[in-house]
């Protein structure tokens, strides 16, 4: 779960962001659809402590066996221990560029504790996306084209298994077949683990398809928080965004 309160971004003379008060519950695909500038990646880069908020708070509450209440609360701004349940991809910027995809994927096992041979047996759920462009071929990650530079990032989120995944635009760059893997990927993996998702994208019928919940930004604020069971947003949102 994640929970913001009072969260507030001004750069200028323009509200980045201004959300009283909103709950990301666990198990939730959430999709964040709006408009260029209506504060998306903002906003996930505040919950991953990227960016700093000028004013609020955003708090993480994971499950933990070790709590008497069974779950435990972080403030990402005052402890790191965040970071060990949540996989997140925004940009290049979150890779190691001069190494090849495997030595990237086999340095995020080592730093997390995870053996080599258990990165190499989850790898193989990724095969598929991977479309036998990113495996075995001994490219640096720089030298990839940017749709595959996309497949490391989205893989690298989700390689550890966190309980919480963060992926800005992720359909941006990938062929029409990588994009409808990568709603199944999704789906999958959040029937498999119960995690929470949190998306966003301009393309908004893959956000429609594969999200329980659409977050509709506008400005910096959320303006419109939309239940969309079995695709009940579209008519909402086709209408927000001018379809005739």
């Amino acid at each position: 779960m994640i929970k913001i309160d009072n969260l507030k971004k001004q750069f200028g003379e323009t509200t980045a962001c201004d959300i009283p008060s909103f709950t990301i519950n666990d198990g939730d695909i959430l999709g964040l659809v709006g408009n260029n500038g209506a504060g998306k990646t903002t906003l996930f880069r505040m919950i991953l402590d990227l960016l700093k908020a000028d004013e609020g708070s955003v708090e993480y509450v994971f499950a933990s066996d070790e709590e008497p209440s069974g779950t435990v609360s972080i403030n990402p701004a005052t402890s790191e221990a965040w970071k060990e349940h949540v996989g997140a991809y925004i940009d290049e910027g979150f890779l190691i560029d001069f190494l090849t995809p495997e030595e990237y994927f086999a340095f995020l096992g080592k730093v997390s504790g995870i053996p080599q041979n258990e990165i190499d047996e989850r790898l193989k759920t990724f095969e598929r996306f991977a479309n036998g462009e990113i495996f075995d071929q001994k490219k640096l990650i720089r030298n990839l084209s940017a749709g595959n530079k996309m497949k490391v990032g989205i893989i690298s989120a989700l390689i550890r298994k966190p309980q919480t995944v963060i992926l800005d635009e992720p359909f941006n760059f990938l062929d029409p077949t990588s994009q409808l893997v990568l709603k199944h990927l999704l789906t999958d993996y959040q029937k498999e683990t119960g995690a929470t998702i949190l998306i966003s994208s301009h393309n908004l019928q893959h956000t429609v398809d594969i999200s329980t919940r659409i977050a509709l930004l506008e400005h910096g604020s959320i303006i419109r928080d939309l239940s969309n069971s079995e695709g009940s947003a579209t008519a909402e949102l086709q209408e927000y965004f001018g379809a005739e």
